[in-house]
């Protein structure tokens, strides 16, 4: 099979275009985007309830954002940012401590000052109308923007990709990872009167006014708001349901009308895809507000509860195969990474953009996994193995904190490669299992750190796995175990790697330590020794 490059081919986040930017020069404004900062670190957004009415001609859109919010700690005159994208505009803000020409543009954002004391547990809403021409995507989703696309009879198709460029290219927000509204989004979409709006969550209410159409749709979950996405064509939708873990979950298809009998045959991998994430990961997270996959103009996302799917209706990734070794050929990559993103993502969310391999590894693995239940052990391991091909060491895979930057795209096979490796360390597949539960559990809907997930899995296995997230996340070097043997005797060491690691090698029925000295072993018998190949490492013989 052919071979195909992460910096040509990936997924959502879903390829290099507008992620992985290398060498980059950092600025003030990458921090204001970034940073928990003093503009933001007082207030904790508790729900967004917006409109959005997008004009395919003028390539504009206009809405509103009504931002809900808690005071966290008692502050005098403070400073509030506000995230907008140019060249979109505030047309109008409203709230109670708003007084006249109390707010400024500034670049990207928009400062309000507020003249009065605030005290914790005090609730307010600050109300902005919007509008403009945002910036268009060229080539979604690998840059970030709005798509005006036409579909393949001509009609209007419209959309957003903003996980790398932020919410704030189109939605007036305090566009941070690390503050989701807990109370979730209300979300109008205005459309004219032959076109459909989807949106996240539930569609709750469809009204016909002056005639344009209103589709007003609900989340009640947090959301982050990168996943805030409104769809706009000419949709058609069919429904079926699945009996999951807990109880009932709504399956909510939203197609465009000619893609009808494409989608009822290619969408029936959800079900299966649905029993084996809830048997690795636990229920899936978002049983109020459905499982829902949306017709995209763009190649797929993760958005929480409105999965973009534009994978062509064939198997494999655009009928390729990302690990090159045909196992992917006989699933859906988009139906499968985009929604194994609904836990690692959705629900289990990075605080800072630096810490996307949270999202990219874990997901990755997930195809590893979702292989084993729908095909067998056997395939699974074939398909890891071959994505460890894809590596390309670049830079590490943590970014840089605080500006918004993502590390290497390595995340994506090389995180996955990691977590397999971890799996063979580890060697009980029940205790394995119940580590990915119990991420979902205990981080159930949270936004977390880098640190806290290396914590939990070195506490719930019993290992210290610490060396091995060095050695995988903040390095691109690849450990090698030198060897030789003789007859029965094995002598080892580790080269290439991080200080002390701890990654014992597990091959046949026995398990050696290495460390940076020789060391020796005696094998069972004089037959040369096969190591195995599901850990991401090299082996070199002396």
């Amino acid at each position: 099979m052919k071979k195909f490059s992460y910096s040509i081919l990936l997924v959502s986040g879903l390829a290099f275009g507008q992620f992985f930017e290398k060498n980059k020069t950092f600025t003030k404004q990458d921090t204001l985007k970034g940073s928990n900062t003093e503009f933001r670190n007082f207030w904790n957004v508790t729900k967004y309830d917006l409109s959005v009415e997008p004009n395919f001609k003028q390539r504009s859109i206009q809405g509103n954002n009504k931002i809900s919010f808690e005071i966290l700690k008692d502050v005098t005159n403070p400073v509030f940012q506000i995230d907008l994208q140019q060249p979109m505009k505030a047309d109008k803000i409203e709230c109670s401590f708003l007084t006249k020409n109390d707010f400024k543009r500034d670049g990207d954002f928009i400062f309000i000052t507020a003249n009065k004391t605030f005290k914790t547990g005090e609730k307010y809403t600050i109300d902005i109308s919007y509008s403009g021409n945002p910036v268009v995507a060229k080539n979604a989703p690998w840059d970030g923007g709005w798509v005006f696309a036409k579909d393949e009879k001509g009609n209007p198709w419209m959309s957003v990709a903003d996980e790398g460029i932020g919410a704030s290219v189109w939605l007036p927000t305090k566009d941070i990872w690390s503050d989701e509204p807990e109370n979730g989004i209300v979300m109008k979409i205005i459309t004219p009167s032959d076109l459909v709006g989807i949106g996240n969550g539930r569609l709750t209410d469809k009204k016909t006014e002056n005639g344009k159409n209103i589709f007003t749709w609900e989340v009640k979950n947090p959301i982050n708001v990168y996943s805030i996405i409104p769809n706009i064509g000419k949709y058609v939708n069919f429904k079926d349901s699945y009996d999951g873990e807990k109880g009932k979950l709504d399956l909510d298809y939203w197609v465009i009308d000619y893609n009808l009998d494409r989608a009822k045959k290619q969408f029936q991998q959800v079900k299966p895809m649905l029993k084996a994430f809830e048997n690795w990961f636990g229920p899936y997270p978002f049983y109020e507000d459905s499982y829902k996959l949306v017709d995209s103009p763009y190649l797929g996302m993760e958005h929480q509860s409105n999965i973009a799917y534009g994978n062509q209706y064939v198997n494999g990734y655009l009928g390729n195969d990302l690990s090159g070794t045909g196992v992917g050929l006989n699933w859906d990559y988009i139906i499968v990474h985009e929604s194994g993103h609904e836990w690692f993502a959705n629900n289990i969310t990075a605080k800072d953009k630096a810490d996307m391999w949270i999202h990219e590894s874990f997901t990755m693995y997930s195809e590893v996994l979702f292989t084993e239940d729908y095909m067998d052990k056997n395939s699974a391991d074939i398909y890891a193995q071959g994505i460890q091909n894809n590596i390309e060491n670049d830079i590490p895979i943590i970014g840089k904190y605080g500006v918004r930057n993502e590390g290497s795209g390595d995340m994506y096979p090389k995180g996955a490669s990691m977590i397999h490796t971890m799996r063979q360390v580890i060697n009980d597949d029940v205790k394995f299992r119940q580590i990915l539960r119990g991420l979902n559990k205990d981080f159930y809907h949270q936004t977390v750190t880098t640190a806290q997930i290396e914590k939990y899995i070195s506490e719930e296995s019993g290992i210290d796995f610490s060396t091995v997230f060095n050695q995988y996340l903040r390095t691109t070097k690849v450990p090698i175990l030198e060897y030789s043997q003789n007859g029965t005797e094995l002598k080892y060491r580790f080269a290439n790697t991080v200080k002390n690691l701890n990654l014992p090698i597990r091959f046949g029925d026995q398990t050696i330590s290495p460390s940076e000295s020789w060391q020796k072993t005696t094998l069972k018998n004089a037959t040369p020794v096969e190591f195995n190949k599901n850990y991401y490492l090299r082996y070199k013989k002396l």
